[in-house]
Order: structure tokens, then C-alpha cells, then sequence
């Protein structure tokens, strides 16, 4: 099974120490009945990118809460074993949580398929995102503007060798 799990630089660079994400449990994000049901399609490639940008979403909330990190959004891409990550049945009709699931464990950085994450010319309309992310979910629709422009931006793709260079 394909796993997002949402970073940000410093917590790439933590991982790439560690070669681990996180200690566990993680939050990561995936192509769950609740995201087919949100997203109402039987595509799989179109359920997994709205899986990465769910995750793209839950990145920019960690850099919301962390004013220090480089504003990109980062997503690495996992593959673990099938029921390694389980739904919160109880989340699964929150609208904030559609493709939502649980890593028990960390995961090893071995296991990534690939990094995501925004080019540097992404930076300022990342960062201003950040900034209205908290009136965004109070219903304040300019700021919603605000957030979908960072949307709007296209996360790269990275082999797992290029990310001493997103790094560094």
C-alpha cells in the first residue's frame, strides 16, 4: 500500500539522519474508501495524487506551526504492508480527513518510493498560505484564496538519492 506522509525540510533532514519518519504513530494519507467516496472516482492514479495533495495540505499545517522551516511542502511517498496503515473510523466523516490513516510505527526511509516537494520559486505564496491557513478554516474565503494559491503550485517529484540535495 502507497502512503503520503506529510514533512517539512527540517523533518526530511531528521529523517535522513535517522533513516527513520517519525517514532510512530504517523499521520499519512491514502487512497482510503473515505478519499473514494470524497473524490467519487475509480481512478487510481487520480485517488493517489488526491491522496498527495491531502498530504500537501497537512504539510503546509506543519509549517504553519513551525515559523522556523523553509516554506515548501514536502510529502514522501511509502510503501508498507497492507493494515500497517488503518483509517480512524470515527474521522472518517470529517471533511478535514478524508484519506487519513495511522502508521502504528515509524518507517523506515528505506522503504520511500519518492519525495515531493514544492521548487523554490513555491516559497512565497507557500508562506503566505501558512499565514492564512488558520483563517482558511475559520470560513474566511480570501484566505481560502490564499491557501489554494499554494495549491495551485505542483509538487516535483525527487528520487529518494536527490534528497541530500533537497537538504542541503
Amino acid at each position: 500500500m502507497r502512503v503520503y506522509v506529510p514533512l517539512t525540510l527540517p523533518g526530511l533532514a531528521e529523517a535522513h539522519r535517522t533513516g527513520q519518519l517519525g517514532d510512530g504513530p504517523l499521520t499519512a494519507y491514502a487512497v482510503t474508501p473515505a478519499l473514494r467516496e470524497w473524490y467519487l472516482s475509480d481512478d487510481i492514479e487520480e485517488l493517489e495524487y488526491a491522496a498527495l495533495s491531502r498530504a500537501a495540505l497537512a504539510s503546509l499545517r506543519l509549517l504553519a506551526a513551525d515559523p522556523g522551516a523553509p516554506r515548501r511542502r514536502v510529502v514522501v511517498a511509502v510503501d508498507v504492508a497492507d493494515g500497517t496503515a488503518s483509517a480512524d473510523p470515527d474521522r472518517g466523516l470529517d471533511p478535514a480527513a478524508p484519506g487519513e490513516v495511522r502508521l502504528a510505527g515509524a518507517v523506515r526511509l528505506a522503504k520511500a518510493a519518492a519525495v515531493h516537494a514544492d521548487a523554490a520559486d513555491a516559497e512565497t505564496d507557500v508562506a503566505a498560505a501558512a499565514r492564512a491557513l488558520d483563517a482558511a478554516d475559520k470560513g474566511d474565503d480570501d484566505a481560502q484564496f490564499v491557501v489554494d494559491g499554494a495549491e495551485d503550485h505542483e509538487l516535483l517529484w525527487f528520487a529518494t538519492q536527490e534528497i541530500p540535495q533537497l537538504i542541503g
